[in-house]
């Protein structure tokens, strides 16, 4: 039986830590090789050049253990680093039941929001194991496991500490699936680009004020969403057909927009939108960011002018859900696997149906309800959420270039 299965078997931990330099982990595994030792557990981290290096390794044969000591300290004086060597038993202790990655996003990141976070995980029972930032800009992201809790407990818990503290906090459950493929759906409006695109079009029929009038009542949930498409809409009778092509020319996509998507598509995930808006704009942007999936509510154009009506079915907040289900069995990926993206109450059903929704920037009632809510204007913080780090993001991007 290893050290590792026996707990009762002797092991020593041996701790390296001082400036980081070349060749310090080659140099300490080549003093312990000198004692037959074997590597049970091995971690590294390097903060700001300085470098903390954690081996846990089996006792040496009888009567070395001395030796052993006094040729690792004599090592690390010559490379200028400290060393402490604790003797104890057996391997680390079993990881609690209930594995969860915590990830929280600052612009800061403060120490108060932080400590808060922290006391909140070890209150609930559960344990924090390792701490890894994802990123540093533009955005502080920070990924916790933690273990002990079930996830579902633990995300209750958080959510209301970090609305308080006004930093964002996500809780997925540990394990493979996270690796494996996904599919992610975005809104469009107010989430993937910056506009409204019905006022866009309104802003051409002189009735924008009135149009974002509604359009605001529907995103909180005030008005049916479908009642008021078709309030809307019937303001656009008339319009030229030709207003079309100037609203695609100005419709402004959300910072980290292409980056999430690029990032995504490297990776592997799949990618859709679902529109309360038009395929006047969704189809250009399907075709524009290479997305495996668009949908959206279709005006009607008669004679070159637009009718005042939607034609085929309508988009509204059950149909997003309908939808984001559709899409996942069109790419083989189980709903549990699914990403959802948005800003407003008809988002609600889908961000519920996904297996992670994420409220962008969003009212106050979305993000009350979705699984977590991201606060900052960068789309491509969402990738933070799924695990991947800023490093991966750039590098996605230099094999894009």
């Amino acid at each position: 039986m290893s050290a590792s299965q026996n707990p009762d078997a002797p092991t020593l931990l041996v701790k390296i830590f001082g400036k980081d330099q070349p060749g310090l982990t080659a140099g300490l595994f080549e003093t312990l090789a000198a004692y037959s030792v074997d590597v049970i557990d091995l971690e590294q981290v390097v903060t700001r050049g300085r470098m903390v290096l954690c081996a846990l390794v089996t006792q040496p044969p009888t009567g070395a253990e001395g030796d052993l000591r006094a040729t690792v300290h004599h090592w690390a004086e010559t490379r200028r680093v400290q060393a402490e060597i604790i003797s104890g038993t057996g391997d680390n202790r079993p990881r609690g039941l209930g594995r969860s990655h915590v990830t929280v996003l600052g612009h800061p990141l403060t120490a108060k929001s932080t400590a808060a976070i922290t006391a909140r995980i070890s209150e609930s029972g559960a344990n924090i194991d390792r701490i890894f930032r994802l990123a540093k800009y533009p955005v502080t992201a920070v990924e916790f496991a933690v273990s002990g809790t079930d996830t579902a407990s633990l995300r209750s818990t958080l959510a209301p500490e970090a609305a308080a503290l006004g930093v964002d906090v996500a809780v997925v459950s540990a394990g493979l699936h996270r690796r494996a493929q996904r599919l992610v759906v975005m809104d469009v409006d107010s989430t993937l680009i910056q506009d409204e695109v019905i006022e866009l079009f309104a802003a051409h029929a002189g009735c924008e004020d009135k149009v974002a009038e509604v359009t605001a009542a529907a995103m909180r949930g005030e008005l049916d969403f479908a009642e008021s498409l078709h309030a809307r809409v019937a303001l656009l009778a008339g319009l030229d057909a030709s207003v079309v092509d100037e609203v695609r020319s100005a419709v402004r996509l959300t910072p980290g927009a292409r980056t999430l998507i690029r990032t995504l598509k490297l990776l592997g995930y799949q990618v859709g939108v679902v529109s309360g808006g038009f395929t006047q704009v969704t189809d250009a942007l399907q075709e524009r960011l290479g997305l495996d999936f668009a949908q959206a509510n279709t005006l009607e154009i008669v004679d070159g002018k637009l009718t005042g009506r939607v034609t085929g079915e309508i988009v509204d907040r059950a149909g997003k859900a309908r939808l984001l289900r559709r899409f996942a069995e069109q790419a083989g990926v189980p709903l549990s696997q699914t990403v959802a993206i948005g800003d407003g109450a008809n988002d609600l059903d889908m961000l519920n149906a996904a297996g992670l929704g994420v409220a962008f920037n969003a009212k106050p009632v979305v993000r009350e309800a979705a699984h977590t809510a991201v606060n900052v204007p960068f789309l491509d913080t969402v990738l933070y959420l799924l695990g991947v780090t800023r490093e991966e993001v750039e590098a996605a991007d230099a094999h894009a270039d």
